[in-house]
């Protein structure tokens, strides 16, 4: 697979339209000991852990890959963290993990599914209330593991304990534990430069292992050919680079909801200061100021022994005589005489160092690259070769507030109402649309939607008790149609192997998965245990013989419609994904012209045109009972 121009394509020059999943949301955490979130138990122990069994264990991969392919979603997300690979210490790998990571990516090639590699992160690790870096690395600045939920500087499910609170883990982002991490490893060597480690400066040390970590997956996989490439970093995010004021709260905070600080007081309570705070509810309105609380109250210090505050050191604040008292309230404003930026000063030119890296193993890979969640920053086109741009898109209000409406939404890029069942799906096009404009504006890239999803658990888990998964079937139809419209490629978040109705993917409460046993009522049907699958389930072009032009599915009537123009240099078949799911009876198929063909186990459509004419249409309706 290659990119070319806006499209990716296959080494016969046919075009490719890719779906599939995210495998899978369980991957964030160990498998042994058992690291979901709701359990507390050894969640400090952050070396003595393993990730074989993440996704699966392998003894159920042809299940689960079966399973995937008979949904054709031949194209996966397949996720690995940081931790899993690097987790015992710096410079020490899991080589067994890598083994296991091997054998499961050889067993997806078995049922013609391809990969790229996803090195996830939420918030920075598991410690800051998501997943991703091992815990060394913030012990290596000076963090104490233990003391970050006492400190205010996280809120994490294992500390907080249950009930969670509903989408509390994207406050994080604005919280000091992730906060700082985050601008040590983009931007450490501008607004750290006193922090070293191993007297390396702290920005070099975290990228050069991150990089490193993520080299040993390729050098691994490098000569499989269904490892297409690698994603460089899940959601990459700002945190403080280029925040005004260090008095004011986070200006690239992902979401204020619950305990929230600014910057200084997040320092200030690090640094073992009693703050009071605000406390945010997020709901229709957006967020609002609901009370005050103390953080901090013990006057607990974050820092461990022997480490200096790392603020402090950096010349930001000081507490001399008990006094809180900022320094350098603009310290993150600026870089080298201009405007922070993070996008060009430091997210790129972290990405071109981690596709040189990954390249240096394996030259053909191809990168998948995300912008800030929420579009924030303009890219530009001097992106490295082959690039594909992977952004993700969620209807937001859904996902926040765990009820759809079909009537109902807010618009992901100006935080709108929209109302009106036709606005909406109008919206979730305008939507999808416009991150392929994004991808334009990146230099005219491939867009493939690296999540997009939506949660299970709707209106207090209601489909679990009445069996009505209707709702959900409706609005992932409304996004697979917005896919269709602007001809995309998307993996849904998410396939969790091990989900359950009780806690869900495992992970903070969320519960996105398109499979779960407990819907599992027939295990000898492939099927079973699907969750929408109305909506998901459904046709599309494969493969292309030269441009796709249009293509849709109405679920209602079961009709399909596809239309491309034909690249004459194209000798090789166009091929129509028509699931059986959707046609239990069989299909009947209209070409404007040509030949076709239909194999029933592969559920390929393989079409072959005629020169005669530049554009061509198919047509599938269901086969009358």
């Amino acid at each position: 697979m290659y990119v070319d121009g806006i499209w990716l394509k296959d080494s016969d020059g046919r075009t490719r339209i890719l779906r599939g999943a995210n495998l899978g949301g369980s991957t964030k955490f160990p498998y042994t000991p058992d690291g979901a979130t709701y359990r507390s138990e050894g969640f400090f122990d952050s070396r003595s852990v393993s990730f074989i069994g993440r996704p699966f264990p392998l003894t159920e991969a042809d299940e689960h890959f079966r399973r995937l392919r008979a949904w054709g979603m031949t194209f996966l997300r397949f996720l690995v963290t940081w931790e899993a690979i690097e987790h015992a210490g710096p410079g020490v790998y899991d080589t067994e993990y890598l083994d296991y990571v091997v054998a499961v990516i050889k067993k997806a090639a078995d049922y013609g599914i391809e990969v790229f590699i996803d090195p996830h992160q939420d918030v920075w690790s598991r410690w800051t209330g998501g997943d991703g870096a091992p815990g060394w690395t913030l012990e290596a600045v000076g963090i104490d593991l233990s003391k970050l939920h006492e400190v205010g500087a996280a809120i994490s499910h294992q500390t907080h304990g249950d009930p969670f609170p509903r989408m509390i883990w994207p406050s994080n982002y604005g919280k000091f534990g992730a906060a700082t991490m985050f601008t040590l490893f983009f931007a450490g060597n501008d607004f750290a430069p006193a922090t070293k480690i191993d007297g390396i400066p702290v920005q070099d040390y975290l990228q050069n292992h991150y990089i490193e970590s993520i080299k040993q997956v390729a050098l691994r996989l490098k000569d499989l050919p269904n490892v297409v490439g690698y994603d460089s970093l899940n959601e990459p995010v700002a945190q403080w680079i280029g925040q005004k004021d260090i008095s004011t709260i986070s200006e690239n905070a992902m979401m204020l909801s619950g305990v929230t600080l600014t910057p200084l007081q997040a320092m200030a309570a690090a640094g073992g200061h009693t703050i009071e705070a605000a406390v945010y509810e997020m709901g229709f309105n957006g967020p609002q100021v609901v009370t005050q609380t103390q953080v901090n109250p013990d006057g607990v210090r974050l820092w461990r022994d022997g480490f200096p505050d790392l603020w402090q050191e950096n010349g930001l604040w000081t507490d001399e005589g008990g006094e809180i008292e900022v320094t350098h309230s603009d310290h993150f404003a600026t870089t080298h005489g201009h405007p922070a930026d993070f996008v060009h000063d430091y997210l790129k030119p972290f990405i071109t160092r981690f596709a040189e890296g990954i390249r240096s193993v394996d030259p053909d890979a191809i990168l998948f690259v995300e912008g800030v969640p929420g579009g924030r920053g303009e890219w530009g086109a001097d992106n490295p070769p082959q690039t594909v741009h992977a952004g993700h898109w969620y209807d937001v209000i859904t996902l926040v507030m765990k009820h759809f409406s079909p009537d109902f939404t807010m618009d992901f890029f100006t935080n709108q109402p929209v109302n009106g069942a036709e606005n909406v799906a109008g919206a979730f096009i305008k939507q999808l649309g416009g991150l392929k404009h994004e991808s334009l504006g990146m230099g005219g890239v491939p867009t493939l939607v690296g999540e997009f999803g939506i949660p299970f658990d709707l209106d207090d888990k209601q489909a679990y008790r009445d069996g009505d998964f209707s709702q959900h079937t409706q609005a992932l139809d409304m996004y697979y149609d917005a896919m269709d419209a602007n001809l995309l490629s998307c993996t849904i978040w998410n396939y969790t192997a091990d989900n359950t109705n009780e806690h869900g993917d495992l992970w903070n409460d969320e519960d996105l998965s398109i499979f779960s046993r407990d819907q599992q009522n027939d295990p000898n049907n492939i099927h079973s245990g699907g969750r929408g699958l109305e909506g998901i389930v459904r046709p599309y072009a494969q493969r292309t013989a030269g441009e796709p032009l249009r293509m849709s599915f109405d679920r209602d009537t079961r009709t399909f419609e596809f239309e491309y123009r034909h690249d004459p240099a194209v000798s090789a078949p166009t091929e129509i994904f028509v699931p059986g799911y959707q046609y239990p009876r069989g299909g009947v198929v209209e070409v404007s012209d040509g030949t076709y063909t239909f194999d029933h186990e592969t559920q390929i459509l393989t079409y072959r045109h005629t020169s005669d004419r530049p554009t061509h249409t198919l047509k599938v309706t269901p086969r009358p009972s």
